[in-house]
């Protein structure tokens, strides 16, 4: 597999963050990496995303990724700023193609067994489950793992601390993506303590679902 793609899978959880401009991607990836969590994946849903993208990428200690990857020339764009990985919310070719081009694994989104079908198609063996709550869940994940014995999952969409290990004790779950530490609402009030606090604990979920805080 794709060492950016080993690495992810050794750190079992990717925040899913929506930050706008420079400060705040240099902001919130300084608190990822004080809770214990050096992975970002900078969604494409604010005007100042692509500085943020930057921001995280000047940061040697940290993998970032760029997530709502929705066109070819988005692609282009992310690579560009420094992403390491792309995510898609589903699966389109030429998207799929122009990142294979680019040489950065992509993790398109899957919600069934055609999905997957035109995944392994375009020769992808990890992809991400979205969104996964509402697909299924866990149950969603063992029933396509089932004639997909080759796919690796990162399930996104509805993954919170509650429900975390429920996903990464299945063996076709490489990582989870969650939002829940990098909550909007705490990068727009610079409540970067919480967001340390928060990712510490999914850093500790993710080794021990029973993990409480000293």
């Amino acid at each position: 597999m794709d060492p950016v793609l080993d690495r992810i899978g050794e750190l079992r959880v990717v925040p899913v963050v929506v930050v706008d401009g420079a400060d705040e991607g240099a902001r919130l990836a300084d608190s990822l990496v004080a809770g214990g969590l050096p992975v970002a994946e900078v969604t494409l849903r604010t005007p100042g995303a692509l500085a943020a993208l930057e921001a995280v990428a000047a940061q040697p200690d940290v993998l970032v990724g760029a997530g709502t990857v929705v066109t070819a020339a988005q692609v282009d764009q992310v690579v560009e700023a420094g992403a390491r990985f792309l995510v898609s919310p589903g699966l389109f070719e030429p998207v799929v193609r122009r990142a294979q081009e680019r040489g950065v694994p992509i993790l398109p989104g899957v919600a069934t067994a055609s999905d997957l079908m035109r995944a392994v198609d375009l020769g992808l063996d990890v992809v991400k489950l979205f969104p996964a709550s509402v697909v299924g869940g866990p149950a969603a994940v063992k029933a396509l793992s089932g004639p997909f014995p080759q796919m690796r999952f990162m399930p996104t969409g509805g993954v919170s601390a509650a429900n975390l290990h429920d996903y990464l004790a299945l063996d076709a779950v490489l990582a989870a993506g969650g939002s829940w530490m990098v909550d909007r609402a705490l990068v727009t009030a610079g409540d970067w303590a919480e967001i340390t606090r928060r990712t510490r604990e999914a850093v500790g979920l993710a080794a021990d679902p029973s993990y409480r805080e000293a």
